[in-house]
């Protein structure tokens, strides 16, 4: 139920993280980018926390997979403006 969780809390993060963040992106970019940034969120709080943050579909999963969609859609904005 992890990877399945984790890719449904991520596609959620990223249409709110690509709506907070006016992302111009279309909404499969949303998506792939929300699922990233779930995967990189999860790491993220078991390397400062010691705890897996994405433990199924509740509040705490959304908001560990949206801090991990705005870090992934800051990266692709900054590499998306280098062309």
């Amino acid at each position: 139920m992890g990877f399945f969780s984790t890719i449904i809390v991520g596609l959620i993060a990223g249409l709110l993280a690509s709506w907070l963040m006016k992302a111009k992106t279309g909404m499969l970019v949303d998506m792939i980018l929300g699922i990233v940034g779930g995967v990189i969120g999860g790491w993220l709080s078991s390397l400062l926390f010691g705890v897996d943050l994405m433990s199924g579909l509740n509040l705490t999963s959304i908001i560990t997979a949206l801090v991990g969609a705005f870090i992934v859609i800051a990266i692709f904005r900054f590499f998306r403006r280098g062309k």
